[in-house]
């Protein structure tokens, strides 16, 4: 069973986007009808996540219903705003354009898909890229190849068919995918990060790699029982789990 956590709609955080959108980001624009392309772009974002949600929705709950499990424990999504794309074109040295956003940022929509184990990852994201309709742009598997202070997750960016009234448009989301473990690890690095000076962040680096590695090993453990118990029902070939081994 999975739930989907997206973000509410809430009239003040509303208010306060289109003051930023008529100052700040309709200076660093140029002009209305450039804000105006960029609230267009972000509707053809939030189409493709709402198309991407679908198809992981589905293939859960067949899943679930050919083999008692579920592989998503649940998922959350989101655009990224335009005062906080522009701020990112702008540290890159991008130009300020829909165009120069489409090319260069990967990651305007994201969609977290959280796991109950590691071979459900995997799992996820065979089947969702088997489907016709599905292209992978890119892959970098951090969960083979940790970062260096413990961050693991599998990284994939999809383009994504979405069918307007007028036509057809391929656009690009970026997926991650993780266990609960590394969820929780991720979230606590994170706010570590952003809310604490340098030296607050530094003091607590050796104990985040020793918690990566601790919930490493608890998730194989668990992993492994979770196999047992369904040893009936293995739905990774043993030559597959043996590509992914981490």
């Amino acid at each position: 069973m999975y739930t989907d956590k997206s973000t509410p709609f809430n009239v003040e955080s509303l208010k306060q986007q289109m003051a930023k959108y008529t100052n700040k980001a309709l200076q660093e624009i140029g002009s209305l009808e450039q804000l105006i392309a960029f609230i267009k772009l972000e509707h053809l974002y939030q189409a493709a996540l709402e198309e991407v949600n679908t198809k992981l929705c589905i293939l859960d709950e067949d899943f679930q219903m050919k083999h008692d499990h579920n592989p998503i424990h649940h998922m959350e999504r989101r655009v990224k705003e335009i005062p906080s794309l522009l701020q990112k074109l702008k540290r890159k040295g991008f130009d300020i354009t829909v165009t120069s956003a489409m090319e260069h940022i990967m990651d305007i929509a994201g969609i977290r898909v959280v796991c109950n184990y590691i071979d459900d990852i995997y799992l996820v994201e065979k089947l969702l890229l088997k489907q016709e309709n599905i292209q992978l742009l890119k892959r970098k598997d951090y969960i083979k190849t940790p970062k260096s202070n413990g961050y693991r997750s599998l990284h994939i960016v999809i383009s994504v068919p979405i069918f307007l009234s007028d036509g057809i448009v391929k656009m690009p989301v970026e997926i991650q995918l993780r266990t609960i473990g590394m969820d929780m690890w991720a979230s606590l690095e994170h706010k570590l990060h952003y809310k604490n000076s340098k030296a607050g962040t530094e003091m607590y680096c050796d104990a985040l790699k020793a918690c990566a590695l601790e919930i490493c090993g608890v998730e194989e453990k668990m992993q492994q029982i979770h196999m047992n118990v369904h040893k009936k029902n293995i739905w990774l070939r043993s030559e597959e789990r043996c590509m992914y081994k981490y």
